[in-house]
């Protein structure tokens, strides 16, 4: 397959004249792989196009919400219907409510709901309310998680600032970050030492359960009942960060998965349904605290509008509708098996060139490491060959397969990929591993 990508060229040095790096998300850039990011003109089902024209199999899908394709018919449509009755009222409407009980139905563990716009407000308000509700003022996350980009969190995180190579942001004052304790992810050892010296200053821990923001990272067996275990033990406060993983590593997320029910979750993209939608919820004595309700302020003219309750509400009911039965798998095992289906056949091309590569997967989310070497925090993460992915990253786009642009992301599978979409991105692959086969050779 021959890609031209003289438009996207011509129209990305446009854009840095009018717009920081000529991107409105760093990671879009292609700055981690290099080369010209293919500016987007439309997308249907598993395909993306781009203004030369050229056809992608898509593995992003907008960093995980389109999971059921690109331009679902039934979202579009009731989108459709629903901006002829306004686009946003800045008052109460019954989408919010319909989305709100949706969400719980699905996630239990959230028992009230507060819609936000991004998963950046998501988690920035679940951490004032955490500090509120117990007191106290210092958070602990995870070397490599990424949960936004507000002043607390952008401290060793990962996705985008560990693209970039800025784990720490200019612009964040020590007071803040010095409120911020950060831990390896998966070592439980550290986090007791950590707790043993400072939890009863810990307000919360915040988490991603399952980690997609230094590359796919899984935690490990009893991990997260270890950490639920502390967190109970100190008082302080759990928050799931499952903007991303939400409704992707399984219907219920990842805590239905590991049988852990955190204090406070965060979701974002899928519940969307390709709009920007985000949501903070959990127990109903620590949420009562939020205004009006309660004196923790938080607000925003855009939350739940109509447009973005209409597509998360579609997604959602479509996703969960159709009841497993022995003859007819349900949705998330379907796309379950698809992703598995994918990952082997990556898997079996990478042996034939005798690649140590590690391959990960949770439900619809799945990604590699090229690395000899388990992968199990960022520090691991962080001794994979990025070389060896970018090469591997810019033959398998050369061949028409969209994946993420960077060693630190996730790509996922959505139901609109079809066997033919895997069969050609798996044949992509022997093209691409070949290459990387040369990389090392020439090293």
């Amino acid at each position: 397959m021959s890609v031209k990508h003289e438009q996207s060229a011509r129209a990305f040095r446009e854009a840095k004249n009018f717009i920081p790096g000529g991107v409105n998300s760093p990671v879009r850039s292609f700055g981690a792989v290099g080369g010209v990011p293919p500016f987007i003109a439309r997308a249907a089902g598993s395909k993306i196009i781009d203004i030369d024209g050229n056809e992608y199999i898509d593995y992003v899908g907008s960093w995980g919400p389109m999971i059921l394709g690109h331009a679902y018919p039934a979202v579009t449509e009731a989108l459709q219907q629903a901006v002829l009755n306004g686009t946003s009222y800045g008052a109460p409407t019954l989408l919010e409510t319909e989305l709100a009980k949706l969400i719980n139905e699905l996630m239990p563990s959230m028992e009230l709901v507060r819609m936000v716009n991004s998963g950046t407000e998501a988690t920035m308000s679940a951490l004032r309310l955490a500090r509120a509700f117990t007191g106290r003022n210092k958070i602990l996350k995870f070397v490599g998680c990424y949960h936004g980009h507000h002043d607390s969190l952008l401290v060793k995180a990962g996705s985008g600032a560990a693209t970039l190579g800025i784990p720490n942001s200019p612009g964040v004052p020590d007071s803040i970050a010095g409120n911020t304790l950060t831990v390896a992810y998966n070592d439980i050892t550290e986090l007791r030492s950590v707790f043993a010296e400072m939890g009863q200053d810990i307000a919360a821990v915040i988490i991603e359960p399952v980690a997609g923001n230094m590359g796919l990272v899984l935690p490990k067996q009893g991990y997260l009942g270890a950490v639920r275990q502390l967190t109970e033990q100190y008082g302080a406060l759990l928050i799931f960060d499952e903007v991303m993983c939400g409704f992707r590593v399984a219907l219920g997320g990842a805590q239905s998965v590991y049988g852990v029910k955190p204090d406070l979750t965060c979701l974002g993209k899928v519940i969307g349904g390709g709009l920007p939608v985000a949501a903070y919820g959990g127990r109903r004595d620590i949420m009562e605290h939020i205004a009006p309700a309660g004196a923790v302020y938080q607000a925003g003219t855009l939350s739940g509008n109509p447009l973005a309750m209409t597509a998360g509400i579609v997604t959602l009911k479509l996703i969960s509708q159709i009841p497993e039965t022995p003859r007819q798998p349900d949705f998330f095992h379907k796309l379950t098996a698809k992703t598995k289906q994918l990952c082997q056949g990556l898997q079996a091309q990478a042996a034939k060139f005798e690649l140590k590569l590690q391959f990960h997967q949770a439900g619809s989310m799945f990604g590699l490491f090229f690395s000899d070497k388990a992968v199990d925090d960022y520090d691991s993460a962080k001794q994979s060959d990025a070389g060896a992915f970018n090469t591997y990253f810019h033959a398998m786009l050369e061949q028409g397969v969209y994946l993420a642009p960077s060693q630190f992301e996730a790509s996922f599978m959505s139901a609109a990929h079809t066997d033919e979409d895997i069969a050609a991105t798996i044949a992509a692959s022997a093209i691409a591993f070949a290459r990387v086969a040369d990389y090392y050779k020439a090293k």
